[in-house]
């Protein structure tokens, strides 16, 4: 009986401890990768990646239907170190399975899933549907890019033409959205401006958005664009929203929204003609630029209806109102606040501080205005309070009349009017003893009309005066001549100062410089992000865009003639060591052949040290 208690306490205890090392295990991911939108013979990579040790011999790819496999599959495992704050190191094992593959036919293929068994438990890949477009124009396959002519192995002008023709004129498509063609006056549209891309696009210039005639406008902020694959035309593009913008018409009648226009600079590889024994077919990159706009777009704005209210005075939309009356009883000569808040969405930009009629004896200053506004893709929320300092000056029974504010609903097509309370306020006499307030009769008083007796005429010193001799004057003195000098040099330095500051601030190529290495360090710290999730594909991506945004921003080249030729010629007019040079040119061959190679050979963090630590010396040696 005992032995059987034994055996059962050490059942438990192995099942306990294989449940605890399973909640503590990594989640095992199994996940393929492949292009979206590839062209027909194009040959491209179809990789499974798994980030645990699979069983022996449990990987089963998928039918590959519709597809040529054309080499592989290729393995390539990995074991990477990594501690976090100083923290324990945590060990992870990377497995990748890479196919060489290529559609010959155009339309939408679908890749299979794979399937892979790891720890007992079997892992199966979502489908991916591939669109195979048209046939390239240049026999070698692969994308295109071309144009300004980066060529980053210096291909011929046959290929570069070759990356031309590859893409299409709808590779790259802009297009204007409005959320509606027909509103009232003061009744806000949103209109977004989304980029389709086919290819791959390293940036964008000569961005000009419309000026909106003939309405106020105000920019939706979107922190980081949200792409997503969407089908126009029925083709697959991936998609985001480069502006958003919110629009209040001004005018009735048909305006017009004039068309946004930009250059995408489109990358594109193509294989090269000359084959290496060893490495095997390189590849040549190209810039091709591909200017777009978007279309002209044609609203209709209608006019608010006829028989507004008296106290309208151009708010449109939902609003609603809130006051806070001051005391029912105040003293003469003291001072209160009325307060009026009015919160909502609409057109709250353009909302004015309702009338506020007080009785001639009350004494009132200017309105106080806070206000609270936030831009939404439904209009602007939020709300404005008004605050109406007064004092009353002579005692009595007052009736403060109700205030009044008045706006046009567009939902219900129909002008509302909200109200507050009406007050009655009593002034009792003034406690300072200063007299009575006297009123003169028949009318209303001004704040001029109002005297107190006993303050009108002030008393008349008798006796003889006793006059002595006054301290010089401040006017026309030294220390006044010495302020005056220093008042005049100091403006003049501020004046000279500024006009640098435009100067600097128009010099588009010196504000760019100034901010390359800050962007630099954006980009770095990216790559850093995914060297941690061991993200290879995106970390060397990012590692070039660093790189070659660092030298582009720091030496004014356009992305179109960002080449190694001209980095190294741009680091030689500025008295950069030729070692560096090298080291440019060394990181980015490095950065390239582990992008495009199935097989990881370069260190990623080896990548990531050496590229900061360039940066940081080329921007010592400019510095300089």
């Amino acid at each position: 009986m005992r032995n059987l208690f034994a055996k059962i306490t050490v059942c438990l205890l192995l099942c306990a401890a294989g449940s605890f090392s399973a909640l503590g295990a990594e989640k095992v991911i199994f996940e393929a990768s492949s292009p979206l939108v590839v062209a027909v013979g194009e040959l491209f990579r179809v990789e499974f990646s798994l980030n645990t040790r699979p069983d022996e011999q449990s990987f089963r790819a998928p039918s590959f239907e519709g597809f040529e496999v054309l080499a592989g599959p290729s393995l390539s495992e990995g074991t990477s170190m990594s501690s976090v704050n100083g923290g324990p190191m945590t060990r992870q094992y990377q497995m990748t399975l890479t196919y060489v593959v290529r559609v010959a036919q155009a339309g939408n293929v679908t890749l299979g899933p794979a399937e892979i068994a790891a720890g007992g438990e079997t892992y199966r890949t979502a489908p991916r549907t591939i669109e195979a477009g048209a046939e390239p124009a240049e026999a070698g396959g692969g994308s295109a890019q071309g144009g300004a002519g980066q060529g980053q192995g210096g291909g011929d002008a046959s290929q570069e033409a070759g990356a031309r023709r590859q893409v299409a004129a709808d590779d790259v498509v802009l297009r204007a959205v409005v959320s509606r063609t027909s509103v009232f006056k003061g009744e806000p549209l949103r209109v977004t401006f989304k980029l389709y891309e086919r290819v791959p696009v390293a940036g964008y210039n000569d961005v000009k958005f419309p000026s909106f005639n003939g309405f106020w406008a105000q920019e939706l902020d979107h922190a980081t664009p949200r792409r997503q694959r969407e089908t126009l035309n029925g083709k697959v593009y991936e998609s985001f929203v480069a502006r958003e913008f919110l629009l209040y018409p001004q005018q009735a009648g048909k305006l017009a929204i004039d068309p946004a226009e930009l250059t995408a600079v489109a990358q594109v590889v193509v294989q090269s003609r000359n084959f290496d024994p060893f490495f095997g077919p390189s590849h040549e990159v190209y810039n091709v630029p591909c200017k777009v706009q978007s279309q002209r777009l044609t609203v209709e704005v209608k006019p608010l209806p006829e028989g507004a209210p008296a106290s309208f005075s151009g708010a449109v939309g939902q609003f609603a109102l809130e006051a806070v009356l001051p005391p029912e009883r105040l003293a003469a000569n003291s001072a209160a606040t009325y307060t009026v808040k009015i919160s909502g969405t609409g057109n709250l930009t353009f909302v004015q501080a309702p009338r506020l009629a007080l009785p001639g004896s009350f004494e009132q200053y200017n309105v106080k205005t806070i206000e609270s506004i936030n831009p939404t893709a439904s209009g602007i929320t939020g709300y404005r309070q008004f605050e109406y300092p007064f004092i009353a000056r002579a005692e009595g029974d007052y009736d403060l009349e109700p205030v009044e504010f008045s706006y046009f609903d567009p939902a219900r097509m129909r002008y509302e009017t909200l109200r507050s309370k009406p007050l009655a306020v009593q002034i009792t006499p003034d406690g300072s003893g200063g007299g009575e307030a006297v009123m003169m009769q028949g009318r209303g008083m001004s704040k001029e009309e109002v005297r107190l007796l006993g303050q009108d005429i002030r008393f008349i010193r008798l006796g003889a005066p006793h006059l002595g001799p006054e301290r010089r004057p401040f006017l026309f003195g030294g220390v006044y001549w010495a302020l005056l000098a220093a008042i005049v040099a100091l403006s003049g330095a501020a004046y000279a100062l500024l006009r640098k500051r435009i100067r600097e601030s128009h010099n588009l190529a010196l504000v760019r410089g100034r901010r390359a290495n800050k962007v630099a360090v954006q980009r770095f710290r990216a790559a850093r992000k995914y060297m941690e999730e061991q993200n290879r594909h995106a970390f060397y991506e990012e590692m070039l865009r660093a790189l070659w945004g660092y030298m582009g921003d720091r030496f004014n080249i356009p992305v179109a003639n960002l080449t190694k030729e001209n980095v190294r010629e741009e680091l030689h007019k500025r008295g950069a060591e030729s070692e560096l040079q090298q080291r440019f040119t060394a990181i980015i061959t490095r950065c390239d052949e582990a992008q495009y190679s199935p097989v990881a050979t370069a260190q990623m963090s080896e990548v990531y040290t050496e590229g900061v630590d360039l940066v940081s010396r080329i921007e010592g040696a400019i510095k300089r």
